[in-house]
């Protein structure tokens, strides 16, 4: 499961008020234009590895077949890229913090490409599109509703902070129902997740301009808005293959 950790305190930038739909339409578009692209790019890199036997034993140690070191660093460095841009957002570039979005995006694609082995092309497109149908219709939610989500993505959050804990140790137990269970849980909290992060992303389109913030600094927002719905839709998609997923013989 892909770390989720929420990269600023968005809370810094919130301004709730009428006249800025205009500019939180801008805002959010940027931050889904920065979405698709870093999701294009995953899907890019993990079917190249995927599909090139060259590429993809370049992780794998042929005599175990288990993941060689390149390996375990591939496997690991989306983490170290999320928590870089997130204590380092202050310091870093909005072109340094693209720069390592793209890359987050690409080394977590290599990282993918193993689903594609295991689990058959029908159930991976299958549980994709039924993420992205459960993702667009939690954003349109997430935009749309005057109710306020705050408290609502405190209760997700702590699920999230569950789900985390259990991984962890079903993955020295190895336990079928848990991974189940796990699984059912996690659909329900990034489904959740997916309309509270659209909401409070909306609130901060709608008072980055009126607050004076510089261009380069809403770009930055705009990144690290992009990879939190990158996170939410990347673990649904997983959540459902694990459920619905047909693995292959």
């Amino acid at each position: 499961m892909e770390e989720r950790n929420t990269p600023i305190n968005f809370a810094d930038y919130t301004v709730v008020g009428s006249g800025k739909r205009t500019i939180a339409k801008k805002f959010m578009a940027n931050v889904f234009l920065w979405m698709f692209a870093a999701l294009a790019i995953s899907a890019i890199c993990a079917f190249a590895f995927a599909t090139t036997p060259s590429l993809l034993l370049s992780l794998v140690n042929e005599a175990t077949g288990g993941l060689n070191m390149l390996g375990w660093i591939v496997m690991f460095a989306p983490l170290a890229f999320v928590l870089t841009m997130s204590f380092a957002f202050n310091r870093l570039s909005a072109t340094a913090l693209t720069l390592f979005f793209i890359a987050y995006a690409a080394v977590t694609g290599i990282s993918l490409s193993f689903i594609l082995l295991i689990y058959t092309a029908s159930s991976v497109i299958g549980c994709f599109a039924a993420a992205s149908l459960m993702f667009g219709i939690m954003a349109v939610m997430g935009y749309t509703t005057d109710k306020d989500l705050t408290s609502f993505g405190r209760i997700l959050t702590m699920g999230l902070i569950g789900i985390v804990i259990a991984s962890l140790i079903n993955m020295f137990m190895g336990s079928d129902t848990m991974g189940y269970i796990i699984s059912i849980v996690g659909v329900a909290v990034f489904t959740g997740l997916t309309a509270y992060d659209v909401q409070k992303l909306k609130r901060i389109g709608e008072g980055v301009e009126f607050e004076g913030t510089p261009a380069s600094d809403t770009r930055k927002l705009a990144i690290m808005g992009a990879l939190s719905l990158y996170l939410d839709f990347i673990n649904l998609f997983l959540m459902l293959l694990r459920l619905f997923g047909g693995k292959r013989d």
